[in-house]
């Protein structure tokens, strides 16, 4: 019998067995290697969670003299304590793309209006990108890398959220009641998911005119770049449409980056060195913009507004946007004065749109500190029409009594009586010398007979608080011609009363139209409606408005509120 063909089998056989014996040796020895390896990942985890707990027991919100602590520090320590200190932003020594995100957002914090050095930014990003070190040492670097990109974010959120600022700080007598930010699931949605801008949005105001002002941003920052674009040769002291400018080409650039003259207005002018028509016409939208009078005419006021380096407007967009974060949501439609602006914003609902939204000029305080209207609000209740003036003790004793001791006929003329009593009924008494030093001693009082000459006019809207502040008509009507309309000893006069009157009376009982409320503010008695309900009155202040129509506006910082704002938040002043 052959046995060749046995012996072949067999050979073969031996050749299967010795690979597959390869091969079940390669695959013991990659499944021991990858049981290893997951130990040493779990070693590792459980070194970094070692470091994160004591990098925890030290560790809090980012330092900023001027932020208050909104609960980051609470909402750090509880995040990790809910995951046993597992690591947020890194996977087996990588930074996860959630954390790469995440830093590329406080890496743009100007974006936002903040500034990325105030979250460490760099200095994070570059732990994560140090080399690889041994055992412990490697541990700790993940273990600071997490805990400080949680503080980061955690500061940023807040500061969306709530603002860098305590508005008491700054002076402003805001509401407390801000809504709550739960910090700790922000935390832990941010440190998951795929889309870190659209998360930290969803922390800042839902203001529409919040996300314009932003939006707005985005565009100076980019003008900022280029500096050179406010430097204007110094132009005649009234440069009118026709006179002769060498910077004629700077500011044809400069207005048309602004959005003020179209690109293609006058792009190759018959003579480049005019002020032509075009010019006087991008000059007349800017000075609308800047709250200028607008008559076209380079002047003095206008070309220094015209220079402002572009990353001042840049630093007002930040502190408006800043002041909005104040600010809780709008639980009913308010009566907004924006001080600076000089305007009147009365709400029909919620929403902040223009079509949704009456408005009108104002006349505020004077700039003197004793003068200025304060940023606070209240609420609504009534309205009187015809009042009386009850002058300020103040007012009285600096400015009408050294008038009525040089002129007896001083009260008279001004329907002016002395009053001894607090209350509209309280009787009037003589003007004699005693009455007079009575006056000036402040046991008696001086008030304005109500009438077309009385300083509050016909009407006056009543939302009591301590500074003794409320909206109110006026007889001095050609001050609303004014660009800068600071002229009152801190209250605030409306252009359009009637219209002001309307909007406050339309729920309250009595059925108050139009031609009723003419009749009672040109009638003869004075008289007080009581509000149905209240109406929140909030007076701010602001310098940089984003429209609805597409221009940015901007206003003089007039109380110097944005220079103190600056001091607060360690900014260099940008002037």
């Amino acid at each position: 019998m052959d046995r060749a063909p046995t012996r072949r089998r067999v050979r073969r056989t031996g050749d299967g067995l010795r690979r597959f014996n390869g091969r079940l040796a390669v695959a013991l020895i990659a499944a021991l290697a990858g049981v290893q390896s997951g130990e040493l990942r779990a070693q590792a985890l459980e070194g970094v969670r070692a470091q994160i707990a004591a990098a925890i027991a030290g560790e809090g919100p980012l330092a900023r003299r001027s932020s208050p602590d909104h609960g980051a520090t609470q909402a750090l320590r509880a995040v990790y304590a809910r995951g046993a200190n597992a690591p947020l932003w890194s996977r087996d020594g990588r930074a996860t793309p959630q954390a790469e995100a995440v830093l590329r957002e406080l890496l743009r914090a100007d974006a936002y209006g903040l500034r990325a050095q105030d979250y460490s930014a760099e200095a994070i990003g570059a732990v994560s990108a140090a080399p690889a070190a041994a055992g412990t040492a490697e541990e700790r670097r993940w273990a600071q890398f997490d805990v400080r990109l949680s503080a980061a974010a955690l500061q940023l959120m807040s500061d969306l959220h709530y603002g860098r600022v305590d508005p008491a700080a700054a002076g402003f007598n805001l509401p407390v009641a801000h809504h709550e930010l739960d910090l700790a699931a922000a935390l832990e949605n941010l440190a998951h998911t795929s889309a870190a801008s659209a998360t930290l949005a969803a922390v800042e105001p839902t203001f529409y005119h919040y996300k314009l002002l932003k939006d707005a941003l985005a565009l100076y920052l980019e003008l900022a770049q280029h500096p050179e674009l406010t430097h204007l040769p110094l132009a005649p002291a009234r440069l009118k449409p026709g006179d002769s400018y060498l910077g004629a080409a700077a500011l044809r650039t400069l207005l048309a980056a602004l959005g003020d003259l179209p690109k293609t207005a006058g792009a190759a002018p018959s003579a480049p060195l005019t002020f032509d028509a075009d010019l006087s016409a991008g000059v007349r939208a800017f000075q609308t913009r800047h709250g200028l009078a607008p008559d076209g005419v380079l002047g003095k006021t206008t070309f220094a507004a015209l220079t402002t380096p572009l990353a001042q407007r840049v630093r007002q967009i930040d502190l408006t946007l800043e002041r909005w974060r104040w600010l809780p949501p709008f639980q009913s439609p308010p009566i907004i004065v924006n001080i600076p602006q000089f305007r009147l914003f009365a709400f029909r609902t919620t929403e902040d749109r223009v079509a949704d939204i009456l408005q009108m000029d104002v006349i505020v305080g004077r700039v003197f500190p004793r003068m200025q209207t304060p940023v606070f609000e209240a609420d609504m209740r009534y309205v009187i029409f015809r009042p009386y003036w009850d002058v300020p003790a103040s007012i009285t004793r600096n400015e009408m009594l050294p008038k009525i001791r040089a002129n007896p006929g001083y009260l008279e003329g001004q329907h002016l009586e002395i009053v001894n009593g607090e209350a509209d009924a309280s009787p009037t008494v003589a003007p004699t010398p005693e009455n007079i030093e009575a006056l000036a001693a402040g046991t008696l009082r001086l008030r304005q007979q109500p009438g077309e000459d009385n300083a509050l006019g016909l009407i006056k809207f009543m939302f009591p608080n301590t500074y003794n502040v409320y909206l109110h008509s006026t007889p001095a009507h050609r001050l609303f011609n004014e660009p800068v309309r600071a002229f009152s000893h801190g209250c605030i006069r409306v252009s359009d009363p009637l219209a002001l009157a309307e909007y406050v009376l339309k729920n309250a009982p009595g059925d108050w139209s139009k031609e009723k409320i003419a009749a009672a503010m040109n009638g003869t008695t004075t008289l007080r409606v009581n509000l149905s309900q209240p109406i929140n009155v909030l007076i701010l202040y602001g310098t940089a408005l984003a429209t609805e129509a597409g221009p940015t506006l901007f206003f003089e910082d007039i109380y110097g509120y944005d220079r103190k704002l600056e001091r607060q938040l360690g900014l260099a002043a940008q002037r």
